[in-house]
């Protein structure tokens, strides 16, 4: 592993870690030598991540968090240094959609993915800034937005309208803590597959939608790997409020 990509000494937050991309992201982060708190509200998946980690001789503290409850987050912040150290990466991963024509959807389906996307990450990354502020070390902050903050996905309105708003408050936080050494970057996936997602690719409309991609595939959690390792580690230092899309080209397509 390159020196760029270590991070021995590193203790990383992941946010949503107990499924998908969240997972790979805290696998990733511990295989590179980050100790890794590992956050969502399932705390049972959490521990078989722990255990995973902890067969390679990782660390890893599971803590309960609800990103939509601030005390929560400041509680597992706390929890997490508590155990672990000062925080010196965040991977601000928690989201979730409401796939619903936009004259259908409720008031309540539309605040839940608000709530946790964009409004959840917001103070995510306060409590994490609050800390780095404090203890004076800096660190990364690395916001997973989406290709729907800039492409739109066809009924999910709620869901594009929050990762275009995490991408724009990645570049507002960018400018705001970079004078505390504080790097705040995005990382704008593709498709990816991931569990909930993984029998849909194998439906007609799956395969369809597949054909029209400019590589006609889909990616696995793992191709993010090398975007995340760069953010968060020392190759990415004179990084503060990049979007790196990592879509195969989708953003840069016609389609």
């Amino acid at each position: 592993m390159s020196s760029s990509n270590s991070l021995e000494g590193q203790h990383a937050i992941v946010t949503g870690a107990s499924s998908g991309l969240g997972w790979q992201f805290a696998l990733t982060l511990a295989r590179a030598g980050a100790k890794v708190t590992l956050a969502a509200r399932n705390v049972e998946k959490l521990e078989e991540l722990a255990k995973e980690i902890t067969a390679f001789d990782g660390r890893a503290l599971p803590v309960f968090m609800d990103v939509t409850d601030v005390k929560s987050i400041t509680d597992a912040v706390e929890a997490a240094e508590t155990e672990l150290g000062p925080v010196t990466i965040l991977v601000n991963n928690s989201g979730i959609s409401a796939l619903k024509p936009s004259e259908n959807i409720s008031e309540e389906e539309f605040d839940g993915v608000m709530d946790t996307n964009a409004k959840g990450a917001f103070f995510v990354a306060q409590a994490v800034a609050r800390s780095m502020i404090k203890h004076g070390h800096g660190g990364s902050i690395i916001n997973i937005a989406s290709v729907a903050a800039t492409r739109v996905l066809k009924k999910n309105i709620a869901y594009c309208m929050s990762k275009a708003a995490v991408m724009h408050m990645t570049r507002a936080l960018a400018d705001e803590w970079g004078r505390y050494k504080i790097r705040v970057n995005c990382i704008n996936p593709g498709y990816i597959v991931t569990g909930i997602n993984r029998d849909y690719w194998e439906t007609d409309h799956g395969k369809r939608l597949i054909d029209r991609l400019p590589g006609k595939r889909v990616g696995e959690p793992r191709e993010l790997d090398g975007a995340l390792l760069l953010l968060a580690g020392s190759g990415s230092e004179f990084m503060n409020g990049s979007v790196l899309e990592v879509d195969n080209g989708l953003t840069a397509s016609g389609f």
